[in-house]
């Protein structure tokens, strides 16, 4: 599948989320799959007034290729100059983020507020394209403002006619955030309105669902955040059924404690200790988040401060599963919870989350 000239090798891709899909993050996915990952949400303006917090956010490294830069900005020559210092990096595509629904980002005309500007959509859309050059642009979008103005299809035609080479429809409003299942039938109505390559987006969390988007929407590829989260698996597990057939099988808990493992050592490397572990965390919680024992899991791990006694933590916590150490827990409510959590987090402003 390709995306302007861009060939992709599979049709998921990790969305980004700020405070999350950092190197380590974007990696880990990548082995397991991802099509393509993307950096997290950066301010055009703040490269331009090479803000530290920008400019980290954008560093990637070669054998995380392909991968994405995703920025937010409303000012169209804030996003020329911020695109011309990101070409020196050579990502392999640069989006547009018009979909951000979080009141912190659209107070200042960011984000989600932009669907409610078609001429500057228009302005900032030819603005990218002219000046990423042979590298593809995509723009992600929500369905409009509210049920009552949806602009989805207005907007997609609008990106497709300033020459963006795909489009990400998430498939809420931006008053939605994330409080309502995503509507695909809005996915599937943009997919028949424009020819550049669609990607579906909300709702995902298990391959399955990927899986039903595609034969309801027909879109190209999927977009996947918080189904990633302590899930990098869910990507190999798609690639299984556009490759084999058949849905791939679910990790086992070895499967899911190496590569927790993994990504623990992958984090230390990447920011030291004692920074390193708390930033894997809530990883780690989320790897675990699937099984018996998860509420002891979290009560203890924020009680370690040292990788190689988190890495022993772990692999008792592993072998405890395995015996049946923990009772039974209602993991359907666990879930449920975790969603609720995560999405209260978003609404607190960390992290911000695009699925």
């Amino acid at each position: 599948m390709k995306i302007g000239n861009l060939n992709l090798s599979g049709r998921a891709m990790l969305a980004p989320m700020a405070e999350v899909t950092d190197a380590p993050f974007r990696q880990i996915c990548k082995e397991y799959g991802a099509g393509l990952t993307f950096t997290q949400m950066i301010s055009a303006k703040g490269i331009i007034e090479n803000s530290f917090q920008s400019l980290q956010s954008l560093a990637f490294n070669r054998s995380e290729k392909p991968i994405a830069v995703q920025l937010l900005a409303n000012d169209p020559d804030y996003l020329k100059k911020a695109i011309y210092e990101i070409k020196q990096l050579k990502p392999d595509l640069i989006d547009l983020n018009c979909g951000c629904s979080v009141q912190q980002v659209c107070k200042y005309g960011l984000g989600a507020s932009l669907l409610d500007d078609p001429v500057l959509l228009g302005k900032l859309v030819k603005t990218m394209v002219d000046a990423a050059g042979d590298i593809p642009v995509s723009i992600k979008i929500r369905l409009g403002r509210d049920k009552q103005n949806i602009t989805v299809l207005r907007n997609a035609k609008i990106i497709e006619d300033n020459g963006a080479s795909a489009v990400i429809v998430h498939g809420r409003t931006r008053s939605q955030a994330y409080i309502e299942p995503s509507d695909w039938s809005w996915i599937k109505k943009v997919k028949d309105e424009v020819k550049i390559p669609v990607i579906g987006n909300g709702s995902i969390f298990e391959p399955e669902d990927a899986i039903r988007m595609f034969d309801q929407t027909n879109c190209d590829f999927v977009f996947i955040s918080r189904g990633a989260l302590g899930n990098p698996f869910i990507f190999k597990r798609i690639n299984s059924f556009f490759d084999e057939g058949t849905e791939g099988k679910a990790p086992d808990i070895d499967e899911v404690g190496s590569a927790a493992i993994r990504h623990l050592k992958m984090i230390i490397k990447d920011s030291g200790e004692p920074n390193g572990v708390i930033k894997a965390r809530k990883h780690l919680i989320w790897y675990f988040r699937f099984y018996n024992g998860i509420r002891s899991f979290t009560e203890k791990i924020f009680s370690i401060d040292n990788s190689a006694q988190v890495e022993l933590f772990i692999l008792d916590h592993i072998q405890k599963i395995k015996y049946g150490f923990y009772p039974e827990e209602d993991l359907q409510k666990v879930r449920k919870s975790f969603n609720e959590r995560i999405l209260f987090w978003i609404n607190d402003k960390k992290p911000v989350t695009t699925e």
